[in-house]
């Protein structure tokens, strides 16, 4: 059993893709961006993965909120829904905001 590979359909909806050629040419070209916020030097992303990050063991965990710079540098949560990736961005920003507006890590 291999890591399961995913698209999003048009409505933004992930579905699996079997086949490794289609899966890799919609990943080259796919704008994989949920949501990016830049606070000061820090910035967060939001993007959909394209591969099941929970490796079979429970839902697929298909997107990822990580932060790049400041104290909360490489803080990440993966989500198996968009409007989990959303709520979850929302709540990284809110850390990354109080944290830039305290000094404290």
């Amino acid at each position: 059993m291999g890591i399961g590979k995913y698209i999003l359909d048009a409505q933004q909806q992930p579905v699996e893709e079997p086949d490794l050629l289609t899966w890799g040419r919609w990943m080259e070209t796919a704008e994989r961006h949920v949501a990016v916020d830049q606070v000061r030097d820090v910035k967060v992303s939001t993007i959909f993965l394209g591969l099941d990050h929970n490796y079979g063991d429970g839902p697929p965990l298909l997107y990822e909120t990580m932060v790049f710079g400041g104290p909360l540098d490489q803080e990440m949560d993966r989500y198996a829904t968009r409007d989990a990736a959303i709520a979850g961005h929302a709540a990284m920003l809110a850390r990354v905001l109080a944290h830039t507006e305290t000094g404290t890590p």
